[in-house]
């Protein structure tokens, strides 16, 4: 990296928010590349992951050049930082606090956190639990922090079946804006307040399968590709049969689909 910043026209050119949006791009192929771990076709998974993870370690390195360029910190700055993060946050290794679950290390941590937070900030103003959670993170993974983060100060529900319940209390309150008279055509009554109920149900829907102890970011994401492996299968087989999909009936699509499901 330093010879790339002394001798490299486009690695001299970089800023911290040049580089910014592909640290993104980035993180989203290191988060494909594992997703792909799993798939049957893809025999190189390991090779990727590792190559996407030394593509995001590159960022690192660039970003903490940068800032040592302008005497801020240096790599060195950023992993001690990082190390007394961890020690600071995990006394049940590094102190005499106990937490034998992971129940246990996460409420440690979130309280951990929130101190820190209030701690350090010299008006002593208490800041809120979500301040650390991104404004621009996508908004079923920011459903999912804000919902950790709560649980983490022991504001969460008992049990998984109070919060089924209160899935289904939000279905109620959503059909309540939706006009189901006409079976064939669905209509909202009222749009504002049926977004929000909609809203309600994902965060309902979304904290039910936390308690199940499934990821809903994964398990969206398998479907989306489950999916799309389908209607590629249905757009290929509908080609080798001379067929375009515009032209085609739902009752023809619905056939080529029973078949991919069953590969």
């Amino acid at each position: 990296m330093d010879d790339l910043r002394e001798n490299c026209p486009w690695d001299k050119k970089q800023t911290l928010e040049s580089l910014r949006y592909l640290t993104i791009e980035e993180v989203y192929e290191l988060s494909d590349a594992i997703l792909s771990k799993n798939d049957e076709n893809n025999t190189n998974a390991k090779q990727e992951i590792k190559k996407e993870l030394g593509d995001l370690m590159l960022h690192l390195v660039f970003y903490s050049k940068m800032a040592s360029e302008a005497n801020d910190f240096d790599i060195t700055d950023v992993l001690n930082s990082v190390c007394e993060k961890l020690i600071h946050r995990h006394p049940h290794i590094y102190s005499n606090v106990i937490a034998e679950t992971e129940r246990e290390v996460k409420l440690n941590w979130e309280r951990i956190k929130l101190q820190e937070k209030n701690n350090s900030d010299s008006e002593q103003k208490i800041k809120s639990l979500f301040e650390g959670v991104p404004k621009s993170m996508p908004a079923l993974v920011k459903a999912i922090r804000i919902q950790e983060k709560a649980r983490g100060v022991g504001f969460d529900w008992d049990k998984a079946t109070d919060v089924w319940e209160k899935v289904k209390e939000e279905e109620t309150e959503l059909f309540e804006h939706i006009d189901i008279s006409d079976e064939t055509v669905h209509k909202v009554t009222n749009q504002e307040e049926a977004e929000n109920e909609f809203g309600d149900l994902l965060f309902s829907m979304i904290n039910y399968a936390r308690f199940l102890g499934i990821n809903p970011e994964n398990a969206l994401e398998k479907t989306n590709r489950k999916f799309i492996s389908r209607f590629e299968f249905l757009e290929t087989e509908a080609h080798k049969d001379g067929k375009k999909l515009e032209e085609m009936t739902l009752a023809e699509m619905e056939n080529y689909w029973q078949k991919a499901k069953k590969i």
